[in-house]
């Protein structure tokens, strides 16, 4: 944990306290790989049983019950954004206690709009939501999954999804994938950073429209990363696992996945060091991971997460990885704290593996997040404010985006006027 200064609280309520591991050694040595300050690891080493996890981190059933009855696990429908929607932040308390009126300027102070950074827009939808992402599904229709519930950093009761045609209004279409209903190995409860605090929590969950299906990838707190299937080819599903109901596809968090022009499906997770693919069922891993190397790296340590430090700061970024392709080129993108500004960074490839090169900022404050391209063409990123330069916290958005000269993913010159504060 670092020293909990007023910058360094700000930066964990911001978005990477979460990326601080468990420090237990039987875990280290027993559960690979796992994120440790944002260094990513792919292994297939045995992982710790469910039962005996809970052990380690000495979780009690009474904590459960206390941690279960502190907020709701669901964000709910949400509604239309009254407003310019700025200052939102998330409901009930914190990792570090109630949130007061006197921090919220503090935690949404818009200096990304202020200083010129990134346009002047509010949410599209008001609901309490991180890791917001957004694909353009099969039916013609939007679909927008992220972290929610009131306290993600405690509990969360699964994965909720939100359907809309012309990216304004959005409809609920509820709980479609239940921890408790529906998980296996999800359902065990750890300790947050190593202590009897229980935590359970599905963490940036993605939902992707691949072969002609839906499947969202998702990670548990601390605990790995699973991938669903629908079993109707409806985004609402119901869900199952694609990958083994019995133990995590691989430890960390944030993971994603890519599908090709030939169907190839990629997987990657926290900030994109490492790229795999999977087999056809997305069952499981068709290779061994590849590590991605980055060209002409940016080293300046002010445009990086201090845990990048130990890989030289030769990466995209600490967390929060996204894939997509555009105009015959692969981008990857990983969070980063760019300039104190929870960001994508993203690098460009003419070939899947790399290697990538031209790291730079997309969006400021987009971080963890994603890409999508729109019904008319144009290419946005998602946004959520994760940290306090951001006008707004927790809540959805979108702002339009294009490509320069060099194929850099740059902030639009103009952008659609029902996401524009006016």
């Amino acid at each position: 944990m670092p020293f909990m200064n007023r910058q360094n609280l700000l930066l964990c309520l911001g978005g990477d306290a979460r990326t601080l591991p468990l420090w237990n050694p039987n875990f280290l040595l027993r559960w690979a790989p796992i994120v440790l300050c944002g260094v990513l690891s792919f292994s297939f080493a045995p992982r710790t049983g469910a039962e005996e996890l809970v052990k380690l981190h000495g979780v009690t059933d009474e904590a459960i019950r206390t941690v279960l009855a502190d907020g709701s696990g669901i964000s709910g429908p949400g509604k239309p954004v009254v407003g310019d929607g700025w200052r939102g932040t998330r409901s009930g308390r914190t990792l570090f206690g109630p949130i007061t009126d006197s921090l919220r300027p503090e935690l949404a102070s818009a200096k990304v709009v202020t200083d010129g950074k990134i346009p002047r827009i509010k949410p599209i939808w008001d609901v309490h939501m991180r890791d917001a992402v957004i694909i353009l599904g099969g039916d013609g229709n939007y679909y927008m999954t992220g972290s929610t519930g009131d306290n993600v950093w405690k509990h969360n009761t699964g994965i909720e999804l939100y359907r809309s045609a012309d990216l304004q209004k959005w409809d609920y279409m509820g709980v479609v994938w239940s921890i408790e209903k529906d998980g296996g190995w999800e359902k065990t409860w750890s300790g947050y950073h190593r202590k009897p605090d229980p935590i359970r929590a599905v963490w940036a969950p993605e939902i992707h429209y691949i072969h002609k299906n839906y499947y969202i990838c998702l990670s548990m707190a601390n605990m790995g990363c699973s991938i669903l299937k629908s079993t109707t080819g409806k985004p609402e599903g119901p869900y199952i696992h694609a990958t083994s109901r019995e133990e995590p596809l691989i430890g960390g968090i944030d993971p994603t996945l890519f599908e090709d022009d030939d169907g190839a499906v990629y997987f990657s997770k926290a900030g994109g060091q490492q790229l795999v693919r999977m087999k056809d069922d997305l069952s499981g891993f068709a290779e061994k991971p590849r590590s991605i190397q980055v060209l002409d790296p940016d080293i300046d340590p002010a445009l990086h997460h201090r845990s990048c430090k130990s890989r030289n700061y030769k990466d995209l970024g600490f967390e929060g990885v996204t894939m997509f392709k555009a105009n015959g080129k692969y981008y990857l993108a990983g969070t980063d704290l760019y300039q104190g500004c929870y960001t994508m960074c993203v690098g460009i490839a003419d070939n899947i593996y790399g290697p990538y090169r031209l790291r730079h900022p997309s969006a400021l404050c987009n971080g963890g997040t994603g890409f999508f391209r729109a019904k008319d063409g144009s290419w946005y990123s998602c946004f959520f404010g994760g940290d306090a330069n951001a006008p707004w916290r927790e809540r959805p958005g979108i702002i339009r985006m294009e490509f320069d000269s060099e194929g850099r993913v740059m902030v639009a010159k103009t952008q659609p006027d029902f996401i524009l504060v006016k």
